[in-house]
Order: C-alpha cells, then sequence, then structure tokens
C-alpha cells in the first residue's frame, strides 16, 4: 500500500495574534499550462485549531503535481468585524506550488494581515 503524505493548511492572523478561525480556504491542482483546472480538491474554513479540516489532503488524491490554495483574507475580516476599505488591500491571496514527492508531507503555514501575508512549506 502506498504511503501519502498529504497537505495541512494552518492559517493564523498575525494582527489579532490568534488562529484564523472562519476563514475560507479553497484548493485546486494545477493544469499542465500551470493553470488551476478541474474541480475542487477541497473546500473549507479554518477550524478553532487553526486547520483546514477536509479528507481530500491526506489522501491520495494530493499526489505529485501542481496545486493553488486560495485564501479569502477580505472577508474574513469584513466576517471579524474588521473593515478593510473596499476592495481590500489583500481580497485573495493564491499561491501556487508543486509536490514532487508524494510520500512526504506538506505544510503551508499561513501567516497574515489585512496588509500583508508570509506563506512557505513548514515542518509539520
Amino acid at each position: 500500500m502506498p504511503h501519502f503524505g498529504g497537505l495541512s493548511i494552518h492559517c493564523v492572523d498575525v494582527a489579532a495574534g490568534r488562529v484564523a478561525t472562519g476563514l475560507r480556504v479553497r484548493v485546486r491542482r494545477l493544469g499542465p499550462d500551470g493553470e488551476p483546472e478541474g474541480a475542487l480538491l477541497a473546500e473549507g474554513i479554518i477550524g478553532p485549531n487553526g486547520l483546514l479540516s477536509h479528507p481530500a489532503l491526506m489522501s491520495e488524491a494530493i499526489g505529485p503535481g501542481g496545486y493553488e490554495v486560495r485564501f479569502d483574507v477580505g472577508d474574513f475580516y469584513r466576517a471579524q468585524g474588521t473593515v478593510p476599505p473596499t476592495p481590500g488591500f489583500l481580497e485573495v491571496v493564491p499561491y501556487r506550488f508543486h509536490i514532487a514527492d508524494a510520500s512526504q508531507h506538506y505544510h503551508l503555514p499561513f501567516k497574515f494581515t489585512a496588509w500583508g501575508f508570509s506563506l512557505f512549506r513548514g515542518g509539520a
């Protein structure tokens, strides 16, 4: 049986100093042209533990290839009552990356404010 490392996404609103409970996140595969294609692999909101919980993220659905994760930052801050300008400086943050070895775990820590973000492959 093959081993799937999977993908985890952890989001922190560093302006408030807490996990980004309620942030909407979407994950799609990238096609050969480098653009998102097909149906969403995963979609949901960040839970109270700061993670996107979706069964596809820890399954064979996460194999070698390109992916795009989209973070709905503008809507998150409006829902929190922190109203950025409309449109906000950051409305949707797309992040494209590639998985070469699907047996490894890929952890994406997303740390953000209404004005900027940090996103990288972390250890999990």
